[in-house]
């Protein structure tokens, strides 16, 4: 298999797990929701519930998976998810914003810190399976 095909693989298997543990672990991804698109906030205009929200943004990163899968999808699939990652950055900005906070511990503090940043190389990884 060529090195640039086995890039892109790899990023189908990630997005892929990704999408099941979004299924499977909910809650993980609840602070990366912004509060201002869920309705189960008070206040709030949101059109979902954050558990609403995380379930069906499983949904893009499963099909994102497949297209990376079919070389005659591949290019297109890299580069929406390409997108999607930088679309993903608000509500890393957002949690990372709450983690620090008034009601922000020193674990969220932690973990969104580190989140936040890993979107630079994600994105650059699915820029680059753009040419497999």
């Amino acid at each position: 298999m060529k090195p640039a095909t086995l890039n892109a693989w790899a990023l189908a298997a990630l997005l892929a797990a990704s999408s099941v543990n979004h299924l499977r672990s909910p809650e993980f991804y609840y602070p990366v929701v912004p509060p201002s698109l869920c309705s189960d906030k008070a206040g709030k205009l949101g059109l979902m519930t954050r558990h609403q929200w995380v379930i069906v943004s499983s949904a893009p990163e499963a099909l994102a998976a497949i297209g990376l899968l079919i070389p005659a999808t591949r290019k297109f699939a890299a580069t929406t998810t390409a997108i999607m990652f930088m679309g993903f950055t608000a509500g890393h900005v957002s949690a990372l914003r709450r983690a620090y906070g008034p009601g922000g511990t020193a674990s969220a503090k932690r973990v969104h810190s580190v989140r936040l940043p890993l979107q630079v190389p994600l994105v650059a990884w699915a820029w680059s399976a753009r040419r497999s």
